[in-house]
C-alpha cells in the first residue's frame, strides 16, 4: 500500500518528530540528495497557492524529480470523470500526487483509489504540510518543544485543526482562543484528547485572547476569512473584533515569545504590521520551512526506499 500523507494523526508521534528533524537537516544540507530521481509527481491544485505549490515544485526539482501540473480545468475531472477513475489512471503514469482540494473527502477518495502516494497540500479540514513546517520553525527557534505553550488566536480553521493534532502528538500545551461559532471542530478536539492520553500534551479552548496569550512561548494566527469564505468576510470581521494579534497581546506573553502566521496576511485584521514585521516574528522562517518540510514529507512517502 502507498504511504499517503493525508492528516498528521495517520502517523505516530515519532514519525512527526522524525519529519521535524529531517526538515532541519534538509535546511542545512538542501542539495546532494535525489530520492525522486527519475520520478514524476503530479501537482493537482483546485485552489490557489503561493508557498505550498512553489515549495513542492522546487523541492521536487531539488530532489531530482519532475513536477507535472494537473490543472483541474485541463483534465477530465472538469468534465465529470470520477475521482476514483482519475486516480487509477494517473497511478499508471506518475509516481505520486500532491493535491490541494476543498473537502477532505476528495483527498481521501483519491488516495483510496490511487496506487501511488498522495500528499494533502490543503483541504478545508486540514493543512498538515503547514503544521510540519510550523513545528520545524519552532524547533529551530526554540531548540526543543518540551514544556512549550503554543497559543492560537483566531478562526478554528484547517490550519488550527492540524496544529491541534500536531501539538497533541508532540506533547505541547496548546491554547486556542476563538469566538463562539468559530472554534475548532469537535471531532478534531476529540482526536487530540485521545492522543494526549499517551503524549502528556494539553489542549485548552476558550474565547479570551489575552488569557490564552499569557506566558505563551509562541502566538499563532491566521486569516479570519479563508478561501471559499469570501461571502462571509463582513460577518467574520465583526465576529473577530478583539482577536487581532497586536503589541498588547504580545506583551502578556513571555519576553521571548515569537509571533507566527502561515500567510497570506491581512495586516490590521488578524495581525498588526508592528507584530508581523517586528523582531519577534518568525513568519518568514515558517514560509521557508514549507520547502524543507515538504521535501521531508516527499522523501518519507515517495522517496527511493518507498
Amino acid at each position: 500500500m502507498p504511504r499517503n500523507f493525508l492528516r498528521l494523526d495517520n502517523f505516530t508521534p515519532d514519525d512527526l518528530r522524525g519529519l521535524l528533524n529531517e526538515s532541519l537537516r534538509l535546511k542545512a544540507y538542501p542539495y546532494g540528495e535525489t530520492p525522486l530521481a527519475g520520478k514524476s509527481i503530479g501537482i493537482l491544485f483546485a485552489k490557489a497557492s503561493t508557498r505550498t505549490r512553489v515549495a513542492f515544485e522546487v523541492g521536487i526539482h531539488q530532489f531530482g524529480g519532475k513536477a507535472i501540473s494537473l490543472n483541474p480545468g485541463d483534465i477530465q475531472i472538469s468534465r465529470g470523470e470520477s475521482l476514483s477513475d482519475t486516480a487509477k489512471v494517473l497511478s499508471r503514469y506518475i509516481d505520486g500526487m500532491v493535491v490541494r482540494a476543498g473537502d477532505q473527502s476528495v483527498i481521501e477518495e483519491l488516495a483510496d483509489a490511487a496506487t501511488v502516494p498522495v500528499i494533502n497540500a490543503l483541504t478545508d479540514k486540514f493543512h498538515p504540510c503547514q503544521a510540519v513546517a510550523d513545528f520545524a520553525a519552532l524547533l529551530e527557534k526554540k531548540g526543543n518543544l518540551e514544556d512549550m505553550k503554543l497559543t492560537y488566536i483566531g478562526d478554528g480553521n484547517n490550519v488550527a485543526n492540524s496544529l491541534i493534532i500536531g501539538a497533541a502528538m508532540l506533547g505541547i500545551d496548546m491554547h486556542v482562543a476563538s469566538p463562539e461559532g468559530y472554534r475548532p471542530e469537535n471531532d478534531v478536539l476529540e482526536t487530540a484528547t485521545t492522543i494526549i492520553k499517551e503524549t502528556g500534551g494539553k489542549i485548552t479552548v476558550g474565547s479570551d485572547p489575552k488569557e490564552a496569550a499569557k506566558e505563551a512561548d509562541a502566538i499563532y494566527t491566521d486569516v479570519w476569512t479563508s478561501m471559499g469564505q469570501e461571502e462571509e468576510a463582513g460577518r467574520r470581521i465583526e465576529a473577530f473584533a478583539g482577536y487581532t494579534v497586536n503589541d498588547a497581546i504580545m506583551a502578556v506573553a513571555k519576553s521571548d515569545c515569537v509571533a507566527m502566521h502561515c500567510l497570506p496576511a491581512h495586516r490590521g485584521e488578524e495581525i498588526t504590521a508592528s507584530v508581523i514585521d517586528g523582531p519577534r516574528s518568525i513568519v518568514w522562517d515558517q514560509a521557508e520551512f514549507k520547502l524543507h518540510a515538504q521535501k521531508a514529507i516527499m522523501k518519507m512517502t515517495m522517496g527511493d526506499e518507498n
